[in-house]
């Protein structure tokens, strides 16, 4: 590794790109010249020699010094700002703040001891002007006004911090696996209904959903709702197609031709036993088609036209692309080159000789709005507190549509991922491209403020998935291991300024996941802006390595025993993780050896929960024959495929299993899936129960603002939904909601038994 020389230090600081960093065991890791010089590179800046750093260094003091004001001032509403502004030495200057309902306010001059800058011949003056406190929120302008000219800049004014929710409980559901007898195959807006109304019922305040974005209009579908085509927009497979008015309008024939696909898709076997977006997805475009040629009333025709016109560009961009994508395919690098230019004539015409296609994309996501909005507002009217909470992904898909509409906004050149820990050594590539921080900037904000907007319509919170990427993103230079990324920093003042406003705004609840590697300051950070952060059971302890005591829980946070990354409790306590992985060969360590380190930690917190008299004093889930049984049969199966693995050759290394989503798509089903059943260990049921209630229990005795039960513990599932580290090894994102004995189950089965409601009323104790 070729040590950076102290000017090329000094360029990366200046962009917020880390020279070095901390690793989960407190290990201080110094990033390499090339991986520096790669990530400027990607920034427009030519690092490449130590001169040709010296003179960015120069030009980036030249730039700051050429704009008169920055490029977008961002500030609490109670806090004090000082904006330095650039003009002619000597010319006398006035900065106003223009409110977004048109009133002006001057801002006070203050003294600056700055000396002149000569920049291209011209010398340059800096004046600072302190920002009025208690502006109202909103989106403002600030106005520079000198020799009969002016300039303007955005100006963004937020929240000091968010009121926390009060206390209450919800279910988080991967909405796609959850089916019931009137739905396609897959769950829709019509099931998250459904679910609402059983937690109305049962005193819960919100329902969490996984990501629900926009996904491409082809086939194979990429299963990942995490890696989407856009953020911002959502994704038509989840709308009930049944829920649309002029459903209701069409001719009995065709009600029957729907209602005929629908049911040979819900009835296939391949659809039952796993999710099967390939086969749902095109049976109901092809039903919404019917749907869309529909008189629609006056009143309809007003509100579809009020949506087109609120989301303004964004819509037309998005529905352009999907046009496209459904034409030529959902990799642009591959369409005529004009086509790839978002603003060409030449797409233009394109558009308009497709407009019956492009206008069709935008009505999807008109009817989808439309649905979501539906069942928020039947939430609330119910008296849920929150309603529906959505999730936002960290990223998109490298050649999607949101990199297609603005690709200055995404850096080419580098993947976002995670350096080594424990669970991973090789880092992990997400596959996705980083916004640049300083295009952010640039752009005032505007893409983040209209993503996070136009997520907030219609739900009553945001899970922020990786919130730590508002701070911070692991970079990857192209072509290089995970190992050798680097962080790179983003404002994030602006970035949770913009997310505590609209959320403001919306009067909705901001929950971060801040698991994994964070820095100190970060959580307290959220806490203080009223972001709630994440906990999961499992993870938190104590100073001696025992489980955290409730009392100590974090009150600005959502509590839960699992994640989508790990299995349900059920299948969490038969190891169910373990045995997985030591299928698909991605144990970091001898199963015998994993096997007694996954029993100790679940004894300790079966332990602490029978210590505080949730569990009976003489708890016992597995006897001494049985955990003996169980590492038998991993040891014996850790044999039989080192015997295979012989035999067949050295397989792949499973730990590079980071596919990019266009590899990805070049199969739609995995090549061998093993059995997600995984043999897991017998236990007593009645005893399982037991444990998973008691450790929810512990739960509600902590000080979380929220409470969290993933759906599939209050159905006894155990089947994992995603395997880190795994592509099509396994079939991530496509596991159908199922019942204790791994049976998919539709929802009407699976909330009525009585499983679920004896958990839901050990949370409702809250």
């Amino acid at each position: 590794m070729v040590a950076p020389s102290p000017q090329l230090h000094q360029l990366a600081s200046d962009h917020g790109i880390a020279t070095s960093y901390y690793d989960t065991m407190g290990h201080l890791n110094e990033v390499s010249a090339e991986t520096l010089v790669s990530v400027l590179a990607v920034m427009g800046v030519d690092a490449s020699t130590p001169e040709a750093a010296a003179a960015a260094i120069e030009k980036r003091k030249d730039d700051r010094w050429l704009r008169v004001l920055p490029y977008v001032v961002v500030m609490r509403q109670s806090q004090e700002r000082v904006v330095n502004v650039h003009v002619p030495h000597g010319q006398p200057i006035v900065v106003t703040v223009v409110l977004e309902g048109g009133e002006i306010v001057p801002a006070d001059q203050v003294d600056n001891w700055e000396s002149p800058r000569v920049v291209d011949g011209v010398t340059l003056g800096e004046a600072s002007f302190r920002m009025p406190t208690g502006l109202p929120l909103g989106y403002h302008r600030i106005r520079a006004q000198w020799d009969g000219r002016s300039v303007w800049a955005p100006m963004i004014v937020a929240p000091d911090r968010l009121e926390l929710p009060e206390r209450t409980w919800g279910p988080m559901v991967q909405l796609y696996s959850v089916r019931s007898d009137a739905s396609w195959g897959i769950g829709d807006l019509g099931d998250l209904a459904s679910l609402v109304d059983w937690c109305v019922v049962r005193g819960a305040g919100y329902v969490l959903t996984n990501p629900m974005h926009a996904a491409e209009p082809t086939v194979p579908q990429e299963p990942s709702p995490y890696l989407p085509t856009s953020r911002r927009f959502g994704n038509p497979v989840y709308l009930r197609i049944e829920d649309i008015p002029e459903y209701r309008t069409l001719t009995r024939a065709q009600r029957s031709r729907i209602s005929k696909r629908r049911r040979q898709v819900k009835n296939d076997p391949q659809t039952w036993e796993h999710i099967d977006r390939n086969r749902v997805w095109p049976a109901k475009m092809k039903a919404l088609r019917v749907v869309h040629e529909a008189e629609r009333t006056p009143e309809r025709d007003e509100a579809y036209r009020r949506y087109r016109f609120e989301q303004e560009e964004g819509l037309v961009h998005f529905a352009r692309w999907m046009a496209l994508a459904t034409t030529y395919g959902a990799d642009w690098r591959l369409w005529d080159a004009p086509l790839r230019d978002v603003h060409s004539a030449e797409l233009d015409l394109w558009a308009a000789e497709h407009a019956d296609e492009v206008e069709f994309q935008m009505w999807l996501q008109w009817v989808l709005d439309e649905q979501a909005g539906n069942v928020q507002d039947a939430a609330t009217a119910a008296g849920m507190p929150i309603g529906v909470m959505g999730d936002l992904a960290v990223g998109v898909n490298e050649f999607g549509a949101e990199t297609w509409a603005n690709p200055e906004l995404y850096a080419r050149g580098v993947t976002v991922g995670a350096p080594p820990d424990p669970y991973n050594m090789n880092g992990q590539n997400w596959s996705q491209p980083p916004m640049r921080p300083d295009v952010l900037a640039r752009q005032g904000y505007a893409p983040f403020r209209a993503l996070v907007g136009t997520l907030l319509r219609h739900t009553g919170g945001l899970r922020v998935d990786h919130i730590i990427g508002l701070f911070r993103l692991w970079w990857i230079p192209e072509g290089r291991p995970a190992t050798e990324g680097t962080y790179v920093y983003y404002d994030h003042e602006a970035m949770v300024g913009v997310l505590t406003l609209e959320a403001q705004r919306a009067d909705a609840v901001i929950v971060g996941e801040d698991l994994g590697t964070v820095e100190p300051y970060v959580r307290d950070y959220l806490r203080d802006r009223g972001v709630l952060g994440t906990s999961i059971l499992w993870w938190e302890k104590n100073h001696a390595g025992l489980p955290l005591e409730p009392e100590w829980y974090r009150e600005a946070c959502m509590a839960s025993v699992t994640t989508h990354d790990l299995p349900p409790t059920s299948g969490y306590l038969q190891m169910a993780h373990v045995q997985l992985r030591q299928e698909l060969g991605v144990l970091t360590r001898p199963v015998d050896e994993e096997l007694a380190v996954e029993e100790h930690e679940q004894r300790i917190f079966l332990d602490a929960c029978r210590h505080r008299g949730l569990l009976p004093a003489d708890f016992q889930l597995f006897t001494a024959e049985q955990l003996e049984a169980r590492r038998v049969r991993a040891l014996r199966t850790a044999a039989e495929l080192a015997s295979r693995s012989e035999a067949e050759g050295d397989p792949a290394d499973p730990g590079s299993t980071e596919q990019t989503a266009a590899a990805r798509s070049e199969s739609a089903e995995p090549a061998s899936v093993p059995p997600e059943s995984t043999a897991v260990t017998p236990v007593d049921q009645h005893a399982l129960r037991q444990a998973v209630e008691g450790l929810y229990g512990y739960l509600v005795q902590s000080r979380a603002r929220l409470l969290n039960v993933a759906l599939t513990d209050l159905v006894g599932d155990t089947r994992i939904q995603n395997q880190p580290g795994t592509a099509w090894e396994y079939p991530n994102w496509r596991i159908p909601l199922s019942g204790p004995t791994q049976r998919p189950v539709l929802l009407e089965e699976a909330l009525a038994d009585e499983r679920a409601e004896a958990l839901a009323e050990v949370l409702r104790g809250q």
